[in-house]
């Protein structure tokens, strides 16, 4: 009897240890199994991106002044609302905020109230493709099918995308003459479901030329969230937004609405309602401020953003096929003037909000601003771009706005 009962006591002490192995073991497997470490940029450090000559700017008082000329007179007498920031290296130049962020005049609009920015979500979308592409999880030259197999056009490729030369017809336009109901908000994923269901017709062959299309950065972002297997709006905030210290940037979704910053027709300052399309993300729907584009800006300038060839990759022409200044890089849009000299920058609009984003890769100017009342002045604020670099268009713009003499001296540093 007793050795039964000495028998059942070691059998079940034995039967227990393995029991707690056991669940020891799943449980480490199950940590391991749900954490995801998304490639970011942590590794830089936005303090120590510039060297003091990066931020030297001869004539500062002037081109300060310049600057202030120009927000009084087309911010300020065109009752703009939004953000202004000019910064030169770590040294920012101007900064304003005025108007507000809600109806009823209830949130006044500062140095942290995020706004829509629009298509200006399409560079920080190409960087989170980007960062995917240095880790070896996408190549650009890999057709979208490898990821979508039932995707219906197998010659489009992630770089066409990016490029906006896929030939991929605008979801805006076919989506409507499909006359899709609108009682409802519609998501990325509705797109690739319609594409592979309905095969909309190809605006372009791929890859023969360039044509603007919100459906390629739409698509991309299903992309990342297929790739990481997260959804976009947090993909974008552990892949771009946290590690760059982008603090008030968020991608829009159906729970913001109540808080986030809206939009307003010019006239009487009327609310622009929201439409079925409001959801749809990676071509636009970032909501950041203008600091946070800063930081942006500052971070494309680190030597550790990207290995050099990929970010070269991204100030390149690739529309050439017909002549002229205009042309795209992968998320970003350029002026190639007869001089030489490349002005990189991007644009957004979408109901009441638009906005403009510089960076200028020669004298590591940043020029961002954000108005969440439409008005097409506001895009003239990437004239002030003449004021650092021999960009002739944007000189005489703003020479004529001001109805002043741009010094050759403000740039010709540049060239010692």
């Amino acid at each position: 009897m007793r050795f039964l009962h000495i028998f059942w006591f070691f059998f079940l002490v034995i039967l227990i240890g393995c029991s707690q192995g056991k669940s020891t073991k799943n449980t480490e497997n199950e940590g391991k199994e749900n954490t995801k470490v998304l490639p970011n940029y942590g590794n830089i450090n936005l303090h120590e991106i510039f060297s003091p000559y990066d931020s030297y700017l001869p004539n500062r008082p002037q081109i300060v002044h310049d600057i202030d000329s120009f927000y009084k007179k087309v911010w300020e007498k065109g009752n703009l609302s939004g953000g202004i920031l000019v910064a030169k290296g770590s040294d920012i130049l101007y900064e304003k905020y005025r108007g507000f962020a809600r109806e009823n005049d209830s949130i006044a609009i500062d140095n942290k109230t995020p706004m829509h920015v629009a298509s200006v979500s399409k560079p920080l979308t190409t960087v989170a493709i980007l960062k995917l592409v240095e880790a070896g999880k996408i190549q650009l030259d890999e057709p979208l099918t490898k990821i979508f197999p039932k995707f219906p056009y197998p010659k489009i490729t992630i770089e066409m995308m990016l490029q906006h030369r896929s030939g991929l017809p605008r979801y805006e336009y076919f989506l409507e003459k499909a006359d899709v109901p609108e009682e409802h908000f519609i998501n990325n994923q509705f797109i690739l479901d319609f594409m592979i269901k309905n095969k909309p017709e190809l605006a372009l062959e791929p890859d023969t030329g360039f044509m603007y299309s919100n459906t390629n950065f739409a698509l991309l972002a299903l992309v990342v969230e297929k790739i990481t297997q997260t959804p976009f709006p947090k993909a974008m905030e552990e892949m771009v937004f946290r590690p760059l210290k982008m603090d008030h940037t968020y991608v829009f979704q159906e729970k913001d609405i109540p808080t986030a910053s809206q939009s307003f027709f010019w006239q009487g300052r009327k609310l622009y309602p929201l439409n079925y399309l409001d959801l749809i993300c990676g071509d636009k729907n970032v909501y950041t401020t203008p600091r946070d584009l800063y930081n942006f800006s500052k971070a494309l300038y680190s030597k550790k953003f990207l290995n050099p060839e990929l970010k070269e990759l991204i100030f390149k022409p690739y529309s050439n096929e017909h002549p002229g200044i205009n042309n795209y890089g992968l998320g970003f849009r350029m002026k190639i003037f007869d001089n030489g000299e490349k002005l990189t920058y991007h644009t957004g609009w979408w109901h009441g909000s638009n906005a403009v984003f510089a960076h200028l890769l020669k004298s590591k100017v940043t020029i961002v601003a954000i108005g969440n009342v439409f008005s097409g002045s506001l895009y003239s604020t990437l004239a002030l771009s003449g004021l650092f670099e021999d960009f002739p268009m944007e000189r005489a713009q703003l020479e004529n706005i001001l109805n002043i003499n741009v010094q050759d001296e403000n740039f010709e540093y540049l060239a010692e």
